[in-house]
C-alpha cells in the first residue's frame, strides 16, 4: 500500500512539474485584506519569441468572501515600443447558485481567465520589454465610484503559455 502512495505521489510532481515547464512567464502577487481599485498589479517580461502563437491569462485566487458573480478588470498591454492596448474584461465567477468556479478541492479557488489568445491566437510583434497592468474595477448596481475594496481575491497573477497544437 505504501509502495502505492510514493508511486502516486511521484506521479503527480511528474505532472505537475511538466505543467510549470510549458509556461513562459508565471507570477503572482498576493492581496493583503481587500483588492483597493486603486491597486494595480504590474508585471514586466520579455516576450518569448515574435514567431510562435500564445495564450495570455490573468490569473486568480478567491475565497468564500468573494461575494460577487462576475469580475471587471481593466488590463493594459504596454508594447517595448510604445504601443499601449488596454481593455476593460468581464469574467463569469461563480454559478447563478452563488457557488465560485474555478478549480480546487477546498475554499480557495483558482481561475485561469483569457486576456488574450481565446478567440484568435496572439503572437508578440515587437522584441523586448513589454509590461501588464491589471486592476479591479468592480461596481455595485446604481453606484458609479465603484467597490473601493474587493474582498475575496487574495492573489492576482499573469501567465503566459505556448499555444497547444
Amino acid at each position: 500500500m505504501q509502495s502505492k502512495s510514493v508511486v502516486s505521489l511521484f506521479l503527480f510532481a511528474c505532472v505537475a512539474f511538466s505543467c510549470q515547464q510549458s509556461k513562459s512567464f508565471d507570477r503572482y502577487t498576493s492581496i493583503s485584506e481587500h483588492w483597493d481599485k486603486q491597486q494595480i498589479i504590474k508585471y514586466d517580461f520579455i516576450a518569448p519569441d515574435t514567431i510562435n502563437p500564445y495564450n495570455l491569462f490573468v490569473n486568480l485566487r478567491t475565497t468564500s468572501a468573494y461575494k460577487f458573480s462576475n469580475l471587471f478588470l481593466i488590463v493594459e498591454l504596454d508594447y517595448p515600443n510604445g504601443k499601449v492596448t488596454k481593455d476593460t474584461l468581464e469574467y463569469l465567477m461563480a454559478k447563478p447558485n452563488g457557488e465560485l468556479l474555478g478549480s480546487g478541492f477546498t475554499s480557495v479557488k483558482e481561475h485561469k481567465l483569457y486576456f488574450k489568445g481565446y478567440d484568435d491566437s496572439f503572437v508578440f510583434s515587437e522584441e523586448g520589454t513589454y509590461k501588464i497592468q491589471i486592476q479591479q474595477a468592480m461596481r455595485h448596481r446604481g453606484e458609479p465610484n465603484g467597490v473601493a475594496q474587493l474582498d475575496g481575491i487574495i492573489d492576482v497573477g499573469f501567465s503566459i503559455e505556448p499555444l497547444n497544437k
